[in-house]
């Protein structure tokens, strides 16, 4: 997710390089901090999915800003973590984080999620909003479960069968990012399955507030509810978040129905045509960092 405020201005000793194990934690506080409410143990999955997608600004040797700039296969790419420190703030430092970022991208679609105040800016970079993800928060009641569908751990399915599947709802294929994803400790993924097939696939993973569900892929509203259900039953308090793309209302409808209530909201923009994907199974998106 994006969304730092930056100026022009110019600093004696500034330097760009990629970030290590102690900056991808410090990126994770920074988000904390800006109320996003990243995974306990994101990090660990982003830098799987393109260990030099990371950045970091550094005036005189102190970490100023950050940004990824994460490539997936050989035409798409996704902006995240664009954050200036706050005392660094209105020294010109975020923006060339910016610049060094989409260089890094240049020539791919380039996908980010943006904060409502700073989607202006994006737009003189030349992106376009394809919808909103609304974050939804709260113990979901009354999931209920589907007949003739199974909820089992993800980790029994083939990967095949589960990187597939997140193929309809991701641009390029991402397999080292997804299976770090769903095989990090502390996480629970569930798929549904009906007759062998899988109709739907949810994870949550513990984060500093509620616990986040995503991605959260479904055939059909009721198995996307019987997949929340089963999830926050893993969460101690059941207090769940999920980030909904409004441009599935059924899924917006659901939430409602859930109990669930909207607390945030940032923008899906893209450099380009919106990219085809199976939106009507589309019930939360994976992560508003890396996309």
């Amino acid at each position: 997710m994006t969304g730092s405020r930056v100026s022009t201005g110019t600093s004696t000793r500034f330097e760009i390089t990629g970030a290590g194990g102690a900056d991808m934690e410090l990126l994770r506080a920074w988000a904390d901090e800006e109320g996003w409410n990243p995974g306990d143990s994101d990090r660990f999955a982003f830098a799987v999915a393109d260990p030099r997608g990371f950045l970091v600004g550094r005036c005189d040797g102190e970490p100023a800003a950050c940004i990824s700039a994460v490539r997936y296969g050989t035409g798409f790419g996704f902006i995240g973590f664009y954050i200036a420190h706050p005392r660094f703030r209105g020294q010109g430092y975020g923006i060339q984080l910016w610049r060094a970022g989409m260089a890094r991208l240049e020539g791919r679609l380039i996908g980010l999620d943006g904060v409502v105040e700073q989607q202006d800016n994006y737009r003189t970079s030349g992106f376009r909003r394809a919808w909103n993800n609304v974050r939804h928060e709260g113990v979901p009641q009354d999931a209920g479960g589907v007949r003739g569908v199974e909820l089992v751990d993800a980790a029994s399915l083939p990967f095949d069968v589960l990187a597939a599947y997140d193929r309809r709802f991701f641009p390029e294929a991402r397999d080292a990012f997804l299976a770090a994803w769903l095989g990090l400790p502390g996480r629970t993924g569930v798929a549904a399955v009906r007759e062998g097939r899988i109709e739907g696939l949810g994870l949550v993973r513990p984060c500093s507030a509620a616990s986040r569900i995503g991605p959260l892929y479904a055939a059909t509203p009721e198995v996307a509810a019987a997949l929340v259900g089963r999830l926050a039953a893993e969460v101690p308090d059941g207090t769940v978040a999920v980030d909904v793309p409004d441009a599935n209302p059924a899924a917006t409808a659901l939430m409602a129905r859930l109990g669930l209530v909207p607390t945030f909201e940032a923008a899906r923009m893209y450099t380009g045509p919106a990219p085809e994907l199976d939106l009507a199974g589309l019930y939360g998106v994976t992560s508003l960092e890396l996309g």
